[in-house]
């Protein structure tokens, strides 16, 4: 492997000045600086980081901590789009920022968490992100006051920075758009009912409904019924539930897109079409599956690019030594409207 040494033999320079060129700390005529680039080309000579990151307490290194790369995506947790998303948000606003993003998976261990930030430590990480699969509460060790911590999709008791999506304002902002369209009778399938995000969509629907003046009726607000995702006769038994109401709805939103996905497919089996005698709506956006349906979906935006790169940009905030939120930073996401979802005259409603 070719030294510094070597280098400058090739180059007929001193070591020192290979150094001055390496490190840009001294001026270089721009003939000698070609000269030394060229024999390190020819050496193929890779400088040591080593003696960098000691020379400016900068390794330019930062560690990523998800479950995204073994997570089995067949898995239903309460989340919607894969968490892999977050992970390309905060990659390319590390790149812009020249920074190198260390990625280590947990293999579906959550006890692997500690380990994993001891070892991004020992390589002197500049800070760490924690990337979620979903929006929940999570309890972390601490880590050494140089290298800052963001989490990402979930937040802790300590008051860790964080950044989370706008679940509520989420799913007021969709129904909002679908009652401006005439619709009174709006049933909500919702995620499993214990899930942080399903709670706080659940109160924008709510929300929503009571800013328009419509009355909360129970019987169209069917939580977990016990797992629509995952369970395709759950769903089943909650469409036969609402499609037989005395005021059967106009419009369904689904707790998710893949939720959307298989009432498509339950609404075609009795032969009911969509949108033309039922609406539909999903929740992510999750663009593989929206735009590719038949009517594509109308949805509302899981913001998870935007909040892996507003989280790296707290993380480069704190290497600089900004001090950041107290409270975690939430991240708002668009209605999408396609054709899933038509307007209609409310006098013709059930």
């Amino acid at each position: 492997m070719a030294t510094i040494y070597d280098v400058a033999e090739r180059a007929g320079v001193s070591p020192k000045t290979v150094s001055r060129v390496l490190n840009q700390d001294a001026p270089v005529s721009a003939k000698t600086r070609a000269a030394v680039e060229a024999a390190m080309e020819e050496l193929g000579y890779i400088p040591s980081s080593a003696a960098r990151i000691m020379r400016s307490n900068r390794s330019g290194l930062v560690g990523l901590i998800t479950g995204a790369i073994s997570r089995h995506h067949d898995r239903h947790s309460g989340g919607g789009l894969p968490d892999m998303f977050l992970v390309q948000g905060i990659q390319r606003t590390m790149a812009e920022a020249g920074k190198t993003v260390m990625i280590a998976d947990t293999g579906n261990h959550f006890g692997q968490v500690e380990t994993l930030m001891r070892t991004f430590q020992e390589h002197r990480a500049e800070g760490i992100l924690y990337v979620a699969e979903f929006h929940q509460e999570v309890s972390l060790p601490e880590l050494k006051p140089n290298c800052p911590l963001v989490l990402v999709n979930c937040f802790d008791r300590q008051g860790t920075p964080a950044v989370l999506p706008d679940d509520e304002q989420g799913q007021y902002g969709l129904v909002k758009r679908i009652i401006a369209g005439g619709h009174r009778r709006i049933a909500y399938l919702s995620l499993q009912p214990q899930v942080i995000a399903s709670k706080l969509r659940r109160r924008g629907y709510r929300r929503a409904l009571e800013e328009a003046g419509i009355a909360y009726d129970a019987a169209l607000d069917l939580a977990g019924y016990p797992d629509y995702t995952n369970r395709s006769e759950s769903l089943l038994a909650a469409v036969e539930k609402l499609l037989t109401l005395p005021k059967p709805p106009t419009v369904l939103c689904c707790g998710n897109d893949e939720m959307a996905v298989r009432l498509y497919g339950i609404l075609r089996s009795r032969g009911i079409k969509v949108p033309e005698e039922i609406s539909v709506a999903g929740y992510d956006d999750h663009r593989s599956i929206a735009e590719t349906l038949f009517p594509p979906l109308t949805t509302a935006d899981l913001p998870y690019t935007a909040m892996g790169a507003r989280a790296a940009q707290m993380l480069l905030d704190a290497v600089a030594g900004k001090d950041l939120p107290q409270q975690p930073v939430i991240v708002g996401g668009d209605t999408v409207w396609r054709e899933s979802v038509i307007d209609i005259n409310p006098a013709k409603q059930p």
